[in-house]
C-alpha cells in the first residue's frame, strides 16, 4: 500500500456543521495518480514508489530524458513527480493509477504544500507600516525609513 498522493489545490469554500457553526475547508483535488517507477534499495539504495500526478500536459513540453523515463514505465507525461515511502505490502505495478480511495472516512491527512511565490514585497506589503504624509513634497510614502 501506499502512505500518499499528489494533489492540487482548487480553492477555499465553507461547510455548515448541524449545529451552526461555520468550517472553513480547502477543496483539493487528489489524483488520479500513475505509479511511474518503484526505487530499490539493490538499485536505488532506498526503497519508495515514484508518483506521477495525470495532467493534460502537452508532449513538447516534456524534456527528452523524461519522455524516456515515462515511455518505459508506458505512462502518460506527468508534470509532478513525487516519491512516497511504501506502507507495508501490497505496493501497485508500474502503471498503476491510484486515486483518492487509497484513503477510508475519517483518516488524518497531513497535507504539505508549495506556496506561490509573491515577488519582492515593499515595507507596506510586508510588514504593514503606515507611510508617511502625501501632502508638501515630503516623498515619504511607501520607503521604509
Amino acid at each position: 500500500m501506499l502512505n500518499g498522493l499528489i494533489g492540487r489545490k482548487i480553492g477555499m469554500t465553507q461547510l455548515f456543521e448541524a449545529d451552526g457553526r461555520v468550517v472553513p475547508v480547502t477543496v483539493v483535488s487528489a489524483g488520479p495518480c500513475v505509479v511511474v517507477q518503484h526505487r530499490t534499495v539493490a538499485r536505488d539504495g532506498y526503497d519508495a514508489v515514484q508518483l506521477g500526478l495525470v495532467e493534460k500536459l502537452a508532449a513538447r513540453r516534456v524534456t527528452g530524458a523524461r519522455r524516456g523515463h515515462f515511455a518505459k514505465a508506458g505512462v502518460p507525461p506527468c508534470r509532478v513527480l513525487r516519491e512516497f515511502a511504501p506502507a507495508g505490502e501490497g505496493t501497485p505495478e508500474v502503471g498503476a493509477t491510484v486515486g483518492a480511495d487509497l484513503f477510508k472516512a475519517d483518516d488524518f491527512v497531513d497535507v504539505i504544500g508549495v506556496s506561490r511565490g509573491k515577488g519582492f514585497a515593499g515595507v507596506i506589503k510586508r510588514h504593514k507600516f503606515g507611510g508617511g504624509a502625501r501632502s508638501h513634497g515630503s516623498m515619504f510614502h511607501r520607503a521604509p525609513g
